[in-house]
């Protein structure tokens, strides 16, 4: 028995999904009992998948699973600060957390796909600017709901401005949905983590440099008097799990990839060996909570292996 590790399900729609794809994996990670599904915020494949149908918008698939999910987190993994004015952007997720009951979480990060941004004439700002508006936004997506109703919230950036916001709607949380930031850089990323973070999300990198990375956090949040305990440390990895040799091979194969690679950078193998890496990672890092991340969206008895032959060798 490996100590606590949450298990979520995460997916990355860009790479050909439609919004009747998403619901039945989000109605199938709550029938299975994993604490949250996720999704990535991208409009644009990535690689040698197809992208058909073609992209779907993060916020308004989450708004639609509020509605048709009724225990299961939502969130982002991550949205891009430079795809949203970020008043536009709280006030989007306010609204899904309020039509969710309360279960909304906002993974938010500077972006970074070029392609993506080229594509569809998204402004990506070079990574200084960029980082400097991510930091903005940060400031601004939790100044306005953390604004008590019957005031007003200001801002004045060098990149965003507000005057007497009255920064509704409020979310169904109080005072906020909780913010998931993540990434590698050395300073500017766990600074930004210390102040606004409730989770830190380190994806697709192994246990060494996540533990370092971890470490950084921690201690930028005791230079500002923040218990790093208060922040949950997360890590999101492929999964291909099967229950014997030839299961695990072939949900490779359907990915692409080979499955010693697999072994050496996901989650790849039996329940038995899944667990036992997962174990290895909680031992190196602390992580408490893992994101799965499904490519096949089709495969739904994954999921339901998963569940039942791994997540309860983590409680």
């Amino acid at each position: 028995m490996v100590a606590f590790v949450d298990l979520r399900i995460f997916t990355e729609p860009q790479q050909g999904a439609s919004y009747e794809d998403l619901l039945r994996v989000a109605k199938a990670t709550e029938d299975a009992g994993y604490d949250a599904f996720f999704r990535s915020d991208h409009y644009l494949k990535m690689g040698s998948a197809t992208g058909l149908p073609g992209p779907t918008d993060a916020w308004i698939t989450l708004a639609g699973l509020a509605r048709e999910t009724r225990r299961v987190r939502l969130g982002t993994l991550v949205t891009a600060a430079t795809f949203r004015h970020p008043s536009v952007l709280a006030i989007s997720v306010a609204q899904v957390d309020q039509m969710s009951g309360g279960r909304v979480e906002l993974g938010l990060g500077s972006g970074w796909y070029d392609d993506e941004h080229t594509a569809y004439g998204l402004d990506l700002p070079p990574i200084k600017e960029r980082f400097d508006r991510y930091a903005e936004q940060l400031a601004v997506v939790t100044g306005l709901w953390e604004t008590p109703e019957g005031e007003t919230f200001s801002f004045d950036g060098e990149h965003y401005k507000l005057v007497d916001s009255p920064g509704l709607p409020k979310p169904a949380q109080r005072p906020r949905p909780p913010v998931i930031i993540g990434g590698g850089g050395k300073k500017r990323t766990p600074a930004l983590a210390a102040r606004y973070a409730d989770e830190f999300n380190l994806p697709f990198v192994g246990p060494d440099f996540a533990a370092e990375q971890f470490g950084r956090v921690d201690d930028a949040a005791r230079e500002i008097g923040r218990d790093p305990k208060e922040i949950i440390r997360s890590a999101a990895l492929v999964v291909a799990v099967g229950r014997d040799d030839a299961e695990v091979a072939k949900r490779a194969s359907v990915l692409g990839r080979e499955v010693s690679e697999l072994r050496e950078n996901g989650l790849a193998g039996t329940p038995s060996e899944v667990v036992e890496k997962v174990g290895q990672w909680r031992e190196k890092t602390g992580i408490t909570r893992l994101y799965l991340q499904l490519l096949d969206l089709a495969d739904l008895d994954q999921v339901e292996l998963i569940a039942s032959e791994v997540a309860p060798q983590l409680d």
